[in-house]
């Protein structure tokens, strides 16, 4: 694992990002049971911006450097543009056919691959991509790592000695405040920051801050542990819920015959 001593004058920050479908746009093919990709518009995952935006503001009051990290096809890029557009300072481009078809457990196997050969001191990931909601590539790339990890921040600060972060996470009875020792993993839930923006200047930097591809020859690693092969799950069948059917309006100016077919309508249904 290749990391650097926090406190350094210098911090380093890594944070995976995803390229996702527009949600409002995804429809599943009937026969296949598939998402129809083709002619949705992707967009950078949501979630993946409230941790662009934390280590930005990370860098901008302690200093440091941001390098945004992406495993995808060739139009995955343009969320590393808008990553760069929002401040980050470099990208990383992981794109290969062999990467095609990984799971949560293969993706984080992958980007661990690369993120070894890196130094950082703290990596920052949407707590989950809005295209999968499993939120489990943060936590799995934590133990293949094996540095600590801290999930769903809504609240991150740097101690004095500049070595140790403390964390508000959110939890189903409310918040724990956690202090841990860097370098460590922290997944950025809604709350954290508000995201800016990318101004004409940023969009115009963008496309000249430096961007490295990564194929599955410069990992070093069994093609068999990659993609497809190396998902130990796999999903058969993706299917929208149920639209729910229209009720009844109810016009009555007498309350009591209001009531009335209200009763009538729910006999009918076996409700009562």
């Amino acid at each position: 694992m290749s990391v650097i001593q926090s406190g350094a004058s210098l911090m380093k920050i890594i944070v995976p990002v995803k390229q996702v479908p527009e949600v409002a746009e995804v429809e599943v093919d009937p026969e296949t049971g598939t998402l129809i990709r083709e002619g949705v518009p992707s967009i950078l995952n949501p979630f993946d911006e409230y941790a662009v935006e934390e280590a930005i503001k990370l860098k901008e009051e302690h200093g440091g450097e941001v390098t945004i990290l992406t495993m995808g096809p060739p139009q995955a890029k343009d969320a590393l543009y808008k990553a760069l557009a929002m401040g980050g300072d470099k990208a990383v481009h992981m794109t290969d056919m062999k990467f095609a078809g990984a799971d949560t457990w293969a993706t984080a196997f992958t980007l661990a691959q690369q993120i070894k050969k890196m130094e950082y001191d703290m990596i920052i990931c949407g707590k989950q991509a809005i295209d999968g909601d499993t939120a489990q590539v943060g936590p799995e790339l934590a133990e293949l790592l094996g540095i600590p990890q801290i999930c769903y921040v809504r609240h991150l600060e740097i101690d004095e000695n500049g070595k140790h972060v403390i964390a508000h996470r959110g939890t189903d009875e409310g918040y724990e405040v956690v202090r841990a020792k860097m370098p460590l993993l922290i997944t950025a839930d809604k709350g954290l920051n508000e995201p800016r923006l990318p101004n004409i200047m940023g969009i115009m930097k963008a496309k000249k801050k430096p961007l490295e591809e990564v194929c599955a020859d410069d990992l070093d690693v069994d093609e068999d542990e990659l993609g497809l092969s190396g998902s130990p799950t796999q999903v058969r069948k993706v299917y929208p819920p149920e639209k729910k059917k229209g009720g009844i309006k109810i016009e009555a100016e007498d309350p009591k015959e209001a009531a009335r077919q209200l009763v009538e309508f729910l006999a009918k249904k076996g409700a009562i």
